[in-house]
């Protein structure tokens, strides 16, 4: 047998062209050059014997034989994942955690309370991403994090789980919530109980500008119309510059999951109730699947509930 099949290296490149459907960018997610990633597909087929991959009208798409070939080498990645954690289990000295996760402030507080316990005395490898849902999904396909959490409009769900079932992952929901509008106390709509959605039109929206739904081109998912999209927005892809930007500028608000006391009293903010179509919304974890949560993973679960369980207890009007 052709000693290819002992260099996991080659199942990593074949699963990154199925995930992009492009030979040329899953080269560059590999940080690799695309005839060398070229070169290896071929060495490859020549190996097994058949074409794994054929080129149509959708781009790189793996033949028959290739899917059970990507069966395979996911299995023996998963495997070796486990043999991995084997080996980091024998050193007690370390500690390794990776999340992707969405721009939402009470899972950066679980986040938060989760390495506040760690053992400083210990080493520590911690990897945290704060990105949209394709990404996370994305990172934890690639091997890039262990976990993730996206989060959706439930009216999207089944796209969600045709994708994540496609790309063999695992899930498990986190919380069911309702988006709330945020905004300065000194907004001109904080005194509101309860805003209505049509007054918001007249002032400047703070938007996340990289959200995307799998299988949608839709820029705009939450309006019913064009009519109804803000025509005064700002897009960020920093969470904390928010924040700043809701404080000193009293015109703005965001759509957010439930804040934090604290972090509303630090930065003179209000969250107020507002309905509008659809407004329900889920933050979900996701894995590979086969994955076996370390203490770590279970240890920040428990945390990310713990801070789901203190914001969903407070009133917002």
């Amino acid at each position: 047998m052709n000693t290819l099949f002992f260099n996991t290296l080659f199942f990593k490149y074949a699963i990154e062209i199925e995930r992009t459907r492009s030979i040329t960018k899953a080269a560059e997610n590999l940080y690799m050059a695309q005839p060398n990633l070229s070169k290896a597909v071929k060495e490859m087929e020549d190996a097994v014997g058949f074409s794994i991959f054929e080129r149509n009208s959708r781009g790189v798409i793996p033949t028959q034989k290739g899917l059970l070939f990507l069966d395979y080498a996911r299995k023996i990645l998963e495997e070796m994942e486990q043999i991995n954690k084997l080996a980091n289990e024998e050193n007690p000295q370390r500690q390794d955690f990776s999340i992707s996760i969405p721009r939402g402030s009470y899972i950066a507080a679980g986040f938060t309370n989760f390495a506040k316990e760690l053992d400083f005395e210990k080493e520590i490898n911690i990897n945290i991403q704060e990105t949209n849902s394709i990404c996370t999904m994305d990172n934890v396909i690639g091997n890039k994090f262990n976990l993730g959490i996206i989060r959706y409009q439930t009216m999207y769900e089944n796209y969600y789980f045709d994708y994540l079932t496609d790309k063999h992952l695992d899930h498990d929901q986190i919380w069911e919530f309702e988006y709330l509008a945020l905004m300065s106390k000194d907004h001109p709509l904080a005194a509101d109980g309860e805003v209505e959605f049509c007054k918001l039109k007249s002032y400047i929206e703070i938007v996340h500008g990289d959200t995307v739904v799998p299988y949608l081109n839709a820029a705009e998912l939450r309006y019913p119309s064009p009519e109804a999209i803000p025509k005064k927005r700002i897009y960020l892809y920093e969470r904390f510059n928010q924040f700043d930007l809701l404080t000193n500028l009293p015109t703005t608000y965001m759509w957010v999951s439930p804040i934090p006391e604290k972090l509303l009293k630090r930065y003179d903010l209000v969250q107020r109730k507002c309905a509008f179509l659809n407004n329900c919304f889920k933050d979900v974890l996701i894995y590979r699947k086969g994955y076996a949560f370390t203490m770590l993973d279970k240890k920040f679960i428990g945390k990310i509930f713990e801070s789901r369980n203190e914001v969903s207890l407070k009133q917002y009007t």
